[in-house]
């Protein structure tokens, strides 16, 4: 029985940083954000995943090394894994993504036969999750949690990445907590307003809705409650790959044990403030520290 299974590829990004000449390669993807961050919170986790043969055995290691479960992992032989080249300008104010490798779709095949967790979230990146193998998911488990980016993303001809819509919103009818970007948001719902885009995902029976904000926070959308969850101010960004997954990664490792709401968010936007703080998956996250900063933010926020 786990806390939280994530679903979706791994991947090996290549991250160009404005401070450094040469790009900095390690282990990415949403659930290598998501397993470590909620791992390190207390939670019992594992990753279904695929990965091509060219996937680096330190990555492996590396999660191994952190508690995570890796049995739902695959090594496809002769296939290669997802690549990413990510590109940000020197403010850190926008980026571009390049695919630059895709390993081979997740398919109902690949889950676990026996298969029981409190969440499961979704963190597809490159389309590789369809809506029977969500549908399946939403079998064995509590509470299904989806972040839509990968599956929101078209790629051209050279892997240049462009943001759409989703195909099928019927997806969504599946799903528990929504979790995205503000860009990813408003293309899903085709609304410019973000209260009204919320409204439209919360009409698919969504029951939580969060939209990340990057330095400016989060909003987190309960049980007709909305509320701003404000950023901790980090000490140093270095690098804000995985911020949002690590939102969510830490959100769900409190809320899958009953957390209130708002509280697991300010958790969220804690760890999300620690992570950003080093490069890739590489950052420490100490328990205490977390905490200290979550309360703060639980402290503004209740005296709004």
């Amino acid at each position: 029985m786990f806390d939280i299974i994530t679903v979706g590829h791994l991947c090996i990004d290549s991250i160009c940083l404005p401070n450094r000449r040469e790009p900095f390669v390690c282990l990415g993807g949403s659930p290598a954000y998501v397993s470590i961050v909620a791992k390190r919170l207390g939670a019992i986790v594992s990753i279904i995943s695929k990965v091509g043969e060219d996937f680096p055995e330190a990555y492996i290691k590396q999660l191994a090394s952190e508690g995570v479960n890796l049995s739902g992992i695959v090594k496809v032989k002769n296939s290669q894994s997802t690549r990413f080249e990510l590109k940000y300008s020197h403010d850190f104010s926008s980026r571009t993504l390049k695919l630059e490798g895709k390993a081979p779709a997740i398919t109902v095949e690949d889950l676990p036969k026996a298969l029981k967790t409190k969440a499961v979230h979704i963190g597809p990146i490159a389309a590789e999750v369809s809506y029977e193998v969500i549908e399946q998911l939403q079998k064995c488990c509590d509470l299904l949690s989806l972040d839509p980016q990968g599956i929101t993303r078209r790629f051209d001809k050279n892997g240049n990445t462009v943001q759409d819509s989703l195909a099928d919103k019927h997806i969504l009818e599946l799903i528990d907590v929504y979790k995205s970007s503000l860009d990813e948001i408003k293309a899903i719902t085709s609304t410019s307003v973000l209260k009204s885009a919320i409204k439209k995902v919360h009409d698919y029976g969504v029951k939580t809705v969060i939209v990340t904000l990057g330095t400016a926070g989060a909003i987190l959308s309960h049980e007709n409650s909305i509320s701003k969850i404000p950023a901790y101010k980090s000490a140093n960004v270095i690098d804000p790959t995985g911020a949002g997954d690590s939102f969510i990664g830490a959100f769900l490792a409190k809320y899958a044990k009953g957390k209130e709401p708002l509280w697991c968010a300010c958790a969220g936007s804690a760890v999300a403030s620690l992570v950003v703080e080093a490069i890739g998956t590489s950052f420490s996250l100490d328990r205490e520290e977390v905490y200290r900063r979550a309360r703060v933010l639980y402290e503004k926020r209740i005296k709004q």
